[in-house]
């Protein structure tokens, strides 16, 4: 872990065994999310930790031209609903089934707000599977035993940057069991609180 020279400063004094702890701390909420991404059609990467490192997140690779395509109005649902308690839906566009996503970014993201009214943050197309697939994908696929095998196959992250459970296409964002996994996980303390 590196550490910046005023934070370096700060902790000179500090004994080891609590240098220890931050830095356990600092592993367990970057883990998954340490990398960054661009927003859909923007320039400026987004580090996902920074951003997001202490919400409960439900990482979900999307296409625009899926039979499965529907679930962004249940995504955005759910999104609207828990995002002032600490959640977000973080979706990656990817055409790496049947190429049922646009080329363009700038028209995935005017299909995805125009027809859904999507809100949630849309990062850069991605590839979900395979040697081409993204870190985050890679290490999501590790930690769950399995990549995505559709669109719409739906990780959710607890506060701790930690994997919770994985979902497969056919179940929707709204399903209950899914529903009550993302609420148990909003109860939980962000790392590094009591």
């Amino acid at each position: 872990m590196r550490l910046s020279p005023s934070l370096r400063k700060h902790l000179a004094g500090v004994p080891v065994l609590s240098l220890l702890l931050v830095s356990t701390l600092a592993a367990a909420t970057g883990g998954l999310l340490d990398r960054s991404y661009r927003p859909l059609a923007g320039k400026t990467p987004v580090n996902l930790t920074t951003t997001y490192g202490g919400d409960v997140l439900l990482v979900v690779n999307t296409a625009s031209k899926c039979g499965f395509t529907p679930q962004f109005e249940a995504l955005e649902a759910l999104h609207a609903k828990y995002k002032g308690r600490g959640f977000a839906v973080l979706g990656f566009p990817s055409g790496d089934f049947k190429a049922q996503e646009f080329e363009d970014e700038a028209q995935i993201q005017q299909f995805c707000t125009l027809t859904y009214g999507v809100k949630f943050p849309m990062f850069e197309k991605v590839h979900v599977i395979g040697d081409q697939a993204t870190p985050l994908y890679k290490d999501l696929a590790k930690s769950a035993g399995e990549a995505p095998k559709w669109n719409f196959h739906k990780y959710l992250i607890g506060r701790d940057g930690r994997l919770i459970a994985s979902y497969g296409s056919k179940v929707t964002p709204d399903d209950p069991t899914v529903v009550a996994a993302i609420e148990k996980a909003l109860q939980a303390p962000a790392a590094g609180t009591h």
